[in-house]
C-alpha cells in the first residue's frame, strides 16, 4: 500500500510530501513513524543534499529556513532520529492526523488503506511559556 506522509502546518498548508510503501493492512502509530523516519533518513543518506527536511532535528544539524543543516557529507543515524521522533511525540513536539482525525498515543492501532495521508503537524513552543 503507498500511504503519503504530509508535514502540514496548523492551517493546513503542506510543507512537505512523501510516499512510504507498507506491507502490512493495520500497524501503530509507532510503526508508521518508524517508517517514515527511516525513509527520510535513508533518502538523506543515499543523496546529501544540502538540507535535511524531517521530522525531528537531528543533533548537531542547524535550523534553517529551508531545513535542517548537517556539516557536509554526515551520514545520518536513522534509529537515533527514530527515538527523538519518539520523545518529541511523547512530548507533544508532533500531533499525526490519520485521514484528519487526530492519532493520541503511540499504541494506537491505523488501518491502512491506498494513498491514505497522515499530517504530521509541529508545534512551535511558546517563548517563555
Amino acid at each position: 500500500m503507498n500511504i503519503i506522509i504530509k508535514d502540514d502546518t496548523i492551517g493546513g498548508k503542506t510543507k512537505h510530501q512523501m510516499n512510504i510503501k507498507m506491507e502490512v493492512q493495520t500497524c501503530t502509530l509507532q510503526d508508521l513513524i518508524r517508517e517514515r523516519v527511516y525513509k527520510e533518513v535513508e533518502t538523506y543518506n543515499t543523496q546529501l543534499p544540502e538540507y535535511f527536511n524531517t521530522l525531528v532535528q537531528p543533533t548537531n544539524a542547524e535550523v534553517t529556513l529551508n531545513g535542517y543543516k548537517l556539516k557536509k557529507n554526515r551520514q545520518v543515524d536513522a534509529e537515533k532520529q527514530y527515538y527523538l521522533a519518539l520523545d518529541a511525540f511523547k512530548k507533544n513536539g508532533f500531533f499525526v492526523l490519520v485521514n484528519d482525525e487526530q492519532v493520541e498515543t503511540l499504541e494506537t492501532q491505523v488501518q491502512l488503506s491506498d494513498n491514505m495521508e497522515l499530517s504530521f503537524i509541529k508545534l512551535t513552543p511558546l517563548v517563555g511559556g
